[in-house]
This record gives C-alpha cells, sequence and structure tokens, in this order.
C-alpha cells in the first residue's frame, strides 16, 4: 500500500482554473474524505489522483512514484464511481473478474480473487446472479470487489453512496469502514454528506472554490474550525451564526437582548462587526423574557430541533432533549454559556483566536 502526495496540484480548463495549487500529503492506510459544496473541485482532485484528469501544473505521487503524467493503468489505483457501472449480461464473478480477465490473468488466479474478495463484501450467494437481480447495495459492493480484485495501492471512492436511500446509505459506511480496517488500504473518498465525512475519515480535506479551507481529523474540524466556512459545513445541524459587536473585552449580541459575551480572544477595535458561532446543543431554553419565535419544531424521537427567528430576523436552531411542549408560534428564550461561543471576523471569516 502507498500515501499519496499533491504538491502545488493546479488544474485549468483553457483559462479557468478550477483547482488552485493544492498540497495534500494522505498517509498510507489513511482514509481521507475530501467534502464541500457543489463545485467545489473535490471530485476534480478525485480524477487528477486517478490520472482521469491532466494535471495542468504541479506533482502527484503515490508511494516513491512520480504519476503526475502516467497512464491511469500505471497509477495502481481503482476507483469506484457513483454509478455501479456494471455489465448488465455478466454475472457478479464475471463483472468482478472482467477487467484481470482482459488483462491476460489465469483463470485460477482469477478465481482465487475474486473469491476472496466476495468473502470480504460477503457476496458469496450472489455470484451468479446478474446485475438486475441485485439491490442498490449489493450492485454497490460488486463495484468495490471489482476494485478489489485489481490489488490497487489506493483506492479512489467518487461519492458511491449518493444513488442510495438513507438506509442503504448508513449499511454501506458500515461495510466501507469495516473494509478499510480489514485490508488497511489506503482510501480516498469524495462526498458532499459532511456526516458521511465524520463517521468514515481519518482525515477530512474540505475544499471551497479549488482550495483547501483546513484539514485535520474530523472532531478537530469539529471542534477548532479555523473560519466560518469550516464551521457551518461541519456538524449536522450546522452552526448558528449571529452578528456581534466588540464593546471592550466583550462581544454585544444583538439578537439576544444585547446578550455581552466575556472572552479572551484576540478582538478587534471597539465597535468592530464579529460573526458569533454556537452549536445548536449548545444553546438552551431557559424562563427569561421570551423573544424569539419558533418557526418549526422537528421532533426526531428522543432529540428535537426548533427552528427560531430572533428579532433581528436571524434564524437560529436549537437541540433539545425530551418531550418539551414547545409549539410552532411559541416564544421562547434561549441562553448559553460563553465558553461554547467561537468568533470569527466579519470580512474575512477567518477564526479569532
Amino acid at each position: 500500500m502507498s500515501g499519496v502526495t499533491l504538491e502545488n496540484a493546479i488544474k485549468r480548463y483553457g483559462e479557468t482554473q478550477v483547482i488552485h495549487g493544492v498540497d495534500l500529503e494522505i498517509e498510507d492506510g489513511e482514509f481521507c474524505v475530501f467534502v464541500g459544496p457543489s463545485g467545489c473541485g473535490k471530485s476534480t482532485l478525485l480524477r487528477m489522483i486517478a490520472g482521469l484528469e491532466d494535471t495542468t501544473d504541479g506533482k502527484i505521487t503515490i508511494g516513491s512514484r512520480d504519476v503526475t503524467k502516467a497512464d491511469p493503468s500505471e497509477r495502481g489505483v481503482a476507483m469506484v464511481f457513483q454509478t455501479y457501472a456494471l455489465y448488465p449480461h455478466m454475472t457478479v464473478e464475471q463483472n468482478m473478474g472482467f477487467g484481470l480477465k482482459m488483462n491476460g490473468v489465469p483463470k485460477d488466479e482469477i478465481a482465487r480473487k475474486v473469491g476472496t474478495a466476495s468473502e470480504i463484501l460477503k457476496l458469496g450467494p450472489y455470484l451468479k446472479r446478474k446485475p438486475k437481480a441485485l439491490s442498490g447495495g449489493q450492485r454497490q459492493r460488486v463495484a468495490i470487489g471489482r476494485a478489489i480484485v485489481r490489488g490497487p495501492e489506493v483506492f479512489l471512492f467518487d461519492e458511491p453512496l449518493s444513488n442510495l436511500d438513507a438506509e442503504l446509505r448508513v449499511d454501506m459506511r458500515v461495510e466501507i469502514a469495516r473494509l478499510h480496517k480489514e485490508i488497511g488500504a489506503t482510501m480516498i473518498y469524495v462526498t458532499h454528506d459532511q456526516v458521511e465525512a465524520m463517521t468514515l475519515a481519518d482525515k477530512i480535506v474540505v475544499l471551497r472554490a479549488g482550495v483547501i479551507e483546513q484539514v485535520g481529523s474530523p472532531m478537530q474540524l469539529y471542534q477548532n474550525p479555523d473560519n466560518k466556512f469550516v464551521a457551518g459545513f461541519i456538524g449536522s445541524p450546522s452552526m448558528n451564526f449571529l452578528e456581534g459587536v466588540v464593546d471592550g473585552k466583550s462581544v454585544r449580541v444583538p439578537g439576544f437582548g444585547d446578550k455581552r459575551i466575556e472572552t479572551s480572544v484576540a478582538l478587534p477595535a471597539d465597535g468592530s462587526k464579529v460573526t458569533v458561532g454556537l452549536r445548536p446543543q449548545h444553546l438552551i431554553v431557559n424562563e427569561a423574557e421570551a423573544t424569539l419565535t419558533v418557526d418549526l419544531r422537528e421532533r426526531l424521537g428522543g432529540v428535537a430541533y426548533d427552528y427560531l427567528t430572533a428579532p433581528t430576523g436571524e434564524r437560529l436552531v436549537v437541540e433539545t432533549r425530551g418531550d418539551d411542549p414547545i409549539a410552532s408560534g411559541a416564544m421562547v428564550a434561549v441562553d448559553f454559556d460563553a465558553k461554547d461561543a467561537l468568533f470569527f471576523d466579519a470580512a474575512s471569516e477567518a477564526r479569532l483566536r
């Protein structure tokens, strides 16, 4: 197995640059997830690693080999796509072994590798079936099995679960996590779903407009975001953001009845605007004067999410537990502990520390 290194990787389509000098190191055996909104460049970056997109400038290394200009077949990677891309007239066994057959691998070796992969993915009972007789999750496992039999140095996944329903996505997340643990291969996984990223990744790479915003473990990004974009993207429901005004060594929050937050972070000059970030679980419904309107309450069993509007028009999401009898249209008050607040520069959106 091998790690992957990108050095000042750039991708242009004519005069349009979509990847802007990406530097990234993915360790051998690491599960790395690229996340970001649609159009941020995560799939393009994955395809550059695979060799399906040319790298305009910079360098891509797999293991100790410079593969920047190498053909996809020479890179030692296997890719699992969003669409299963299975041959409908072939059985599961034939689909998994087809690439090896085309490369002239002996039949007994193909059978051995397909057998090993089907055991790992629990596909043994389905080897003689054709794709039309499989569920979506089973088809995706066949696509993963086709990658496994090639024995690649690096597995690449391009939003492999986006075509599955919610329950199957959970099942397949478990399968992919188990697969990584079992074979210990380097895996690079692209998704727009930050829940997938948080549950699967050793390392998350957050991208926006072809630039890396932050790299770190799931909890590092969740607890210690570098900027407002990362803070809002990582976590579900996303972080609440309120306008604040610097007042000495504190921040005044109009949306909370001019509540003052004492803080030791380096604040800009008095009167400057800052953004205050608060996670939904850090907000507490209390008995104080009610100033916020409940627009909607989502009950999800043991947890509920209240969507509130402040007098300033700002929106808030509050996580509550238990069975509080709060109804839509009610007026409530919300408080929080100052230590849970994060502060961001209103102009640059950088974290204030």
